[in-house]
């Protein structure tokens, strides 16, 4: 392995936050056994701030899903009618005429197989898409009955497994994390932050009504967006830092969760929108070589959020990389700077 030097890395990411609209940065980068272990920031973000790491809520609420199925208290094939209220099920997905509701397994929720529809992001039968709301900065609650109640009135992709389809959304775990909650008795950001606390992510919070703890404002642009009615109604959205993510996917690939002799079956690839594919709870930047001929790009599995967040292992180099650019509108520059760090190795 390649050097990756504290001064390279520091360049690369003081580099990054000299962009238009990125305020700060951090990431860290190690190995399963340490020989390397770097963190570096930028701007207003330092090596331990706390922030908003967005859709890596997913890989969490697969660890305790994948941790409910090694334990036999939860099968993937389970329909997820076993589990849901009768209120939530009907007519929860009608396609082209036909009620597809009783199909809906735990399987298809956390591999975006089910063909829901993404309450946040897809077109709304009245008024604008629920992002454009929040990102404008009209903070709103939304329940898991309310987005079920949204995702009703839109139109499903495709029937549940449809075989090659994907559609990466929130609304799926939405309802896989419902689906936890009645499982175990209880409630998800319970579940989560025992997590935390058996990982000893000291950092790491989900955030709720009454949170005081404070993290760093997420941009769009040059604006901050302060949405905290919003991130409390999930129960699941997550402040963490790139040393407490570190430490959770070096257990998430160590087999914490589920057997690591399993992992692999958890890499049943769709694609959901380039250069990404979704297996079961995580996701994988594959770029192919055509982009990069003289210098393959590394393939990477974990999962990143819509706030320019990433959790990801680099299998070919056996090496995690963790990070944050805290910024909506440039999803691009956060995985041009991991592959940088990546390219040092």
């Amino acid at each position: 392995m390649n050097a990756l030097s504290q001064s390279k890395l520091d360049k690369i990411v003081t580099d990054t936050v000299a962009k238009k609209n990125i305020f700060g940065a951090a990431f860290r980068v190690a190995t399963p056994d340490q020989s390397v272990a770097l963190t570096s920031a930028a701007g207003n973000i330092g090596p331990d701030s706390p922030f908003y790491i967005a859709s890596i809520n997913k890989l969490f609420v697969a660890a305790l899903t994948l941790r409910l199925v090694r334990d036999n208290r939860l099968s993937l094939s389970d329909p997820i009618s076993k589990y849901l209220p009768g209120y939530l099920m009907l007519g929860l997905h009608v396609y082209q005429g036909q009620d597809y509701s009783e199909e809906i397994t735990v399987q298809h929720l956390i591999t975006q197989t089910s063909g829901l529809p993404y309450y946040l992001i897809d077109k709304r039968p009245n008024g604008p898409k629920v992002m454009e709301e929040l990102l404008a900065g009209h903070d709103q609650a939304w329940t898991t009955d309310q987005v079920v109640a949204q995702v009703k009135r839109m139109k499903p992709k495709f029937r549940p497994g449809q075989k090659g389809k994907a559609s990466y959304g929130n609304t799926n775990f939405r309802l896989l994390g419902r689906v936890l909650e009645i499982v175990t008795g209880k409630s998800l950001d319970k579940l989560l932050t025992q997590l935390f606390e058996e990982l000893d992510l000291a950092t790491t919070f989900v955030i709720r009504p009454n949170t005081t703890r404070a993290f760093v404002a997420v941009y769009s642009k040059s604006n901050p967006v302060h949405l905290p009615r919003y991130f409390a109604s999930s129960r699941y959205d997550i402040v963490s830092t790139t040393h407490d993510l570190m430490a959770f996917l070096k257990a998430f690939f160590g087999g914490y969760f589920y057997p690591k002799d399993k992992l692999p079956e958890l890499e049943q690839w769709n694609a959901v929108f380039f250069p990404f594919r979704y297996g079961v709870g995580m996701q994988q930047f594959r770029m192919p070589w055509i982009f990069s001929p003289f210098k393959p790009i590394l393939d990477m599995v974990g999962h990143c959020g819509s706030v320019g967040t990433a959790a990801f292992y680099v299998p070919q180099k056996n090496i995690f990389i963790t990070g944050t650019i805290n910024q909506t509108s440039n999803p691009q520059l956060l995985f041009q700077t991991m592959i940088k760090i990546l390219n040092q190795l």
